[in-house]
């Protein structure tokens, strides 16, 4: 029980649980907008009651029968897309990147230019490169004449085999 506490209580997992609430909340209220606002307005533009029924297409079956497909049901998926796309970029996407471009001005403007910066961190690159170089350097003054290339070579230096002297 006690892994399965501290599992619940991760604070990523909180967040996706409110990440799910909120978005089902906001799910309803889109498709609130989009079936008694725009369904309505685009089917009075085709004709229909709603975009659930507008531009019916009859297609004949195998067995002689109709079946009805409904174009405007595709529209109507394809307006609510569009439009959780645009909320969510415009309530969301845009401010967040807004205050983070503004947040990094800050940063930029508060930093110290010239003589006194203090210069960037190495990169993890650049830290294993210097590692390396810092160990062959050691190497080569110990009397080796490189770092072993492989595992088979580190092992070979390790534990010499006895080979036959040809």
């Amino acid at each position: 029980m006690k892994g399965f506490k501290e599992f619940i209580l991760r604070g990523n997992v909180i967040d996706l649980a409110v990440a799910v609430v909120i978005g089902a909340a906001f799910t309803a209220v889109v498709t609130a907008i989009v079936e008694n606002l725009f369904n309505p307005l685009i089917g009075a533009i085709f004709n229909a009651s709603t975009l659930e029924k507008a531009l019916p297409v009859v297609i004949p079956t195998m067995s002689g029968g109709e079946s009805i497909m409904y174009i405007g049901a595709i529209i109507g998926a394809i307006l609510n897309f569009l439009i959780v796309a645009a909320v969510v970029y415009f309530a969301f996407v845009l401010p967040i990147n807004t205050l983070k471009k503004r947040a990094d001005n800050l940063l930029a403007k508060n930093r110290p230019v010239g003589d006194n910066a203090a210069p960037l961190a190495p990169t993890e690159v650049e830290l294993l490169a210097e590692i390396r170089d810092l160990l062959s350097a050691s190497g080569a003054a110990s009397g080796e004449a490189s770092i072993p290339a492989t595992r088979r070579e580190a092992q070979n230096r390790a534990e010499p085999q006895d080979r036959p002297e040809e």
